[in-house]
């Protein structure tokens, strides 16, 4: 199954970040979310990634072209000019860097890689968000119940405590859950082809408009995950997740 990551985005609520690259190329670890992202689905036997790229597009490109040569030891003879390199492991991707425009939407992107994409179910996410979500009984799920897409249902993590009151006086005060939130969509999504029929062009929200007209058509199925997942929004986000994987907690971590 193919996987689309949506790269395309301004990620204005990062902007400390994101001045001189796209969001998806922001580094947890030393690599780039991206790269977590790809790996995850990689573990469960995905290799075939279709980047939609948008702002800065150039950043992701520049990357993947570099990535054999750069991630193995170099030895160049500067005489003769001659350089070996040795990069004992490397991973087997197929990556298809596919500029989709600056401003076009989320679902506008996808609309762009429709004859890419074959005729068979692809996988599809955005390209800030990670998660320790298995992505086999999700493909297997979505397999199941007939329906043209899938989305991954998830709790967000809850920023704040609460608090309850009896009058004047607290009654209760919980640290942060993500018991009490509602469901949002993660990502992680998995689409029939028919859901091309309901993408028009660049102007259409794959949330709002895409998804939206699904779920009216009762086409549109939910997969619950109750485990990790975490989008990268801010910087707060990128500190959580740098912090994670630092300390070798990073639930994400599947390979």
């Amino acid at each position: 199954m193919k996987v689309v990551i949506l790269a395309g985005g301004f990620g204005t609520r990062l902007t400390e970040e994101t001045e001189g690259k796209p969001k998806p190329m922001v580094e947890i670890g030393g690599k780039p979310i991206l790269w977590h992202i790809m790996k995850h689905y990689s573990h469960y036997g995905f290799n075939e990634f279709f980047i939609a790229l948008g702002y800065k597009g150039d950043v992701i490109k520049r990357y993947f072209l570099e990535y054999h040569n750069l991630g193995g030891d170099i030895t160049a003879r500067l005489g003769s000019g001659q350089v070996d390199i040795r990069n004992e492991e490397c991973e087997d991707w197929t990556v298809h860097l596919v500029d989709t425009g600056l401003a076009t939407m989320t679902g506008g992107r996808l609309k762009r890689l429709e004859s890419q994409l074959g005729d068979g179910p692809f996988m599809l996410t955005y390209g800030d968000g990670v998660s320790d979500i298995n992505l086999g009984s999700l493909s297997t799920f979505h397999y199941s119940h007939g329906r043209i897409a899938t989305i991954t249902a998830i709790r967000p993590p809850a920023r704040f405590g609460g608090v309850s009151f009896d009058g004047d006086l607290v009654t209760e005060f919980t640290e942060k859950s993500q018991i009490r939130e509602g469901w949002i969509n993660g990502g992680f999504m998995v689409l029939n082809p028919a859901v091309f029929r309901y993408l028009k062009g660049d102007g259409d929200y794959l949330e709002q408009d895409t998804l939206g007209r699904l779920a009216a058509n009762k086409q549109l199925a939910a997969y619950r995950h109750g485990g990790f997942w975490q989008c990268m929004d801010t910087l707060r986000d990128m500190r959580l997740l740098e912090n994670l994987w630092s300390g070798g907690n990073a639930p994400w971590r599947s390979w």
